[in-house]
């Protein structure tokens, strides 16, 4: 297996990283499999509990697909092709069943920023910069799913600025706008917070969290109207919520299951 991307599982708890430091871990068609791969996959019972993604090295996070990889493009079936795979890459990830935890440091462009994007939280190191500079790049564009997720994220206004302008926003700013939720200094910092974070949600009810995830794809794909009785009944039925309840009432932690 390639060592283009890592992943080992320490306390119960997934260490993703793109390792093409040399690259700035720019993506090879390979990595996005084994990412979906990843991320689609996990298990849900106990033995992984949390996923973090990063980056090695403090130069990026990941700075897009290796663009070498776009020489041999001359058709539209080419682009069409390779959208929609990096639009499924991206839709593995968002329905990765455990919590996800994206932590940036340095540049976050292109797919990487997609990735990113995807996660459920997201924490960087002061020298985040994350955006799509294609238009002054490339010149290639973004599939509809991509574009929608990205929307829904930083709003249509946001996400048209940084576009067309081909600006990258930095940790400040995606610390406001809530692209973040926290902003470290340096690499290592951010790294153990993530650790943190971590620990924090494999400690918490995964059949809560897997409900909160499962039903916020349901609103963003169908919006608001959506089914969810299948999911809410399965919950409020699971021997984890009994669980929860006899541990409220007995003032004690409660043993999660899963089930």
């Amino acid at each position: 297996m390639s060592d283009d991307l890592l992943y080992e599982v320490t306390e119960r708890i997934g260490l993703l990283t793109f390792n093409r430091p040399q690259a700035r871990n720019a993506l090879t068609f390979q990595m996005y499999e084994r990412l979906g791969d990843i991320c689609e996959n996990a298990p849900t019972d106990g033995s992984v509990q949390a996923i973090i993604l990063t980056g090695a090295g403090d130069k990026a996070f990941a700075a897009g697909t290796d663009i070498a990889l776009f020489r041999d493009f001359h058709t539209a079936e080419q682009g069409i092709d390779y959208e929609r795979k990096f639009a499924r890459a991206l839709a593995r990830v968002e329905s990765c069943p455990i919590p996800t935890i994206a932590a940036l440091c340095g540049a976050c462009t292109g797919g990487g920023a997609g990735i990113a994007a995807m996660c459920d939280l997201r924490i960087a190191a002061d020298s985040l910069k994350f955006g799509f500079p294609i238009a002054r790049t490339l010149g290639n564009c973004l599939s509809a799913g991509a574009l929608h997720r990205l929307a829904a994220l930083l709003g249509e206004g946001r996400l048209m600025d940084i576009m067309l302008t081909s600006r990258l926003i930095e940790a400040g700013e995606a610390r406001a706008i809530g692209l973040v939720s926290e902003v470290l200094q340096g690499r290592e910092q951010m790294l153990e917070r993530a650790w943190m974070l971590a620990r924090q949600l494999a400690g918490h009810a995964p059949l809560t969290m897997r409900a909160t995830k499962q039903l916020l794809r349901r609103l963003r794909a169908q919006g608001p109207g959506v089914y969810d009785e299948d999911v809410i009944g399965e919950v409020y039925a699971s021997a984890d919520f009994r669980e929860g309840l006899d541990a409220f009432l007995a003032k004690r932690t409660p043993r999660w299951q899963g089930r």
